[in-house]
């Protein structure tokens, strides 16, 4: 095993913490690993690419979503490693792979498991691993309460979602790999690697994160009752069948949008903005995986 790096976002829990973290990694064999610890995600990306320049192996991120996006944005395109150990709220990427919210089964994943080159997803110069969304999703995102979230888990998104069910919708226009596909008014993108987005709603069936394909699915519900009419398509896993949302797949896709609406990276909301450009890079980045992930 070569250098080992952990890189931990300090105000996040998982079984003994932090201390439990060390000892386990020890158990394993792995002495004096670098570490760093940072006060919130937005820090993450500067001390993975430390841990990068000292030609580190293996980096394990202890966080959410948002540190373990800012340590992949870093490390897209190079031989490092990364192991993820949930200990954030929702964990979507962890939840898509399998990867056991048991800080011991995490570290022997990271250690001992299987390594697999997955595709990353890029939106204005920054990777993603999941999902990204502009419009009602992101909206949702950013007006969720923290400590609603704390307490409810992903649950906290669907109480926020019924407040902007009425949401504003836009005029956009999108093109997928250079040929226009959609051009009206809309309520949401959504953008998907991983089948499974915000909330553990299953937007993408056919979604598969090493296919070299994004999903793309526009939404122009605006009331309650066409979002309803939404949600039950996805709930019946036949969301390409409800009347006010469409699905294909592309590898470029260019959102023009009338006004600026806020967009998100993996759960991540990232301000406003009038276009989105959008990309898959396939196999970009190693992600450590339990031996029986799919």
């Amino acid at each position: 095993m070569g250098r080992v790096a952990v890189v931990a976002h300090r105000k996040k829990s998982l079984g003994g913490g932090l201390a439990e973290l060390r000892r386990r990694i020890a158990e394993e064999g792995v002495d004096d690993p670098l570490w760093y610890e940072v006060s919130n995600g937005k820090k993450a990306a500067k001390r993975a690419r430390a841990a990068l320049k000292a030609g580190v192996e293996l980096v394990f991120v202890w966080g959410g979503d948002g540190t373990v996006q800012r340590c992949l944005d870093a490390l897209a395109g190079s031989p490092t490693a990364v192991a993820i150990v949930p200990a954030g709220t929702v964990n979507l990427l962890a939840a898509n792979l399998g990867i056991p919210a048991d800080l011991a089964e995490a570290v022997r994943v990271g250690l001992r498991g299987r390594r697999a080159k997955l595709d990353l997803g890029m939106v204005n110069g920054e990777h993603f691993a999941v999902m990204a969304g502009i419009g009602f999703d992101a909206k949702m995102i950013r007006d969720t309460d923290r400590k609603l979230k704390d307490r409810l888990g992903r649950l906290a998104y669907f109480w926020t979602a019924l407040r902007h069910l009425t949401g504003t919708d836009t005029v956009m226009k999108i093109r997928l790999d250079g040929t226009k596909w959609f051009r009206g008014r809309a309520t949401c993108v959504l953008l998907g690697n991983f089948g499974t987005v915000t909330g553990g709603i299953r937007a993408f069936p056919n979604a598969r994160p090493d296919d070299g394909w994004l999903e793309v699915a526009v939404t122009t519900a605006r009331n309650s009752v066409e979002w309803v009419q939404a949600f039950g398509r996805v709930a019946t896993g036949r969301p390409d069948r409800s009347p006010h949302t469409r699905i294909t797949r592309a590898r470029r896709i260019d959102i023009v949008l009338a006004e600026p609406m806020a967009y998100e990276l993996d759960g991540g909301t990232r301000g406003n903005t009038t276009r989105l450009v959008a990309e898959i890079r396939p196999a970009a980045i190693t992600i450590c995986l339990p031996p029986t992930s799919s």
